[in-house]
């Protein structure tokens, strides 16, 4: 599991150091490949590519006319490339994802269970300063049982 944020930096060319923490994790348990995309251009999703095909086959699965999968599969694919990790262990970051999340210097590596999150650190920072964990997302854990 990828838990904890872990900055770093992206160079410019656009590849991303991947932090010693989750490296270890990716040297247990999976391969050298990874499916980095953007369900809105703002955050760097970075799956390994085993947990990208998990979440192809339940698409797979869904109607080729539903309009959420469609959709999903639109942006997914706009923002996304498949990479492989080189041998100081790091990625390449799709361009037109740099741009338009602004990925570039230091940025945020976030833990997101199955995937990591990469992130501008100052539109982090903003997005944090600006929302507090409410009552309401407390009771929705609660529901959920966490």
């Amino acid at each position: 599991m990828f838990r904890g944020n872990h900055p770093t930096r992206v160079d410019e060319k656009g590849r991303l150091k991947i932090p010693a923490e989750y490296k270890r994790v990716i040297d247990e348990k999976y391969a050298q490949k990874f499916y980095i995309t953007s369900l809105d251009g703002s955050i760097a999703q970075i799956y390994p590519f085993e947990e990208w095909e998990r979440i192809e086959q339940k698409l797979a699965a869904l109607s080729t006319y539903n309009p959420t999968k469609k959709k999903f599969l639109t942006f997914t694919n706009y923002y996304g490339q498949v990479v492989e990790m080189d041998g100081q262990g790091r990625l390449l970051v799709p361009q037109i994802l740099r741009e338009s999340a602004q990925i570039r210097g230091e940025v945020a590596v976030l833990g997101q269970l199955t995937y990591l999150e990469v992130r501008n650190m100052e539109a982090l920072q903003k997005e944090i300063d600006g929302q507090a964990f409410t009552d309401d997302d407390t009771s929705t854990l609660d529901k959920l049982g966490i």
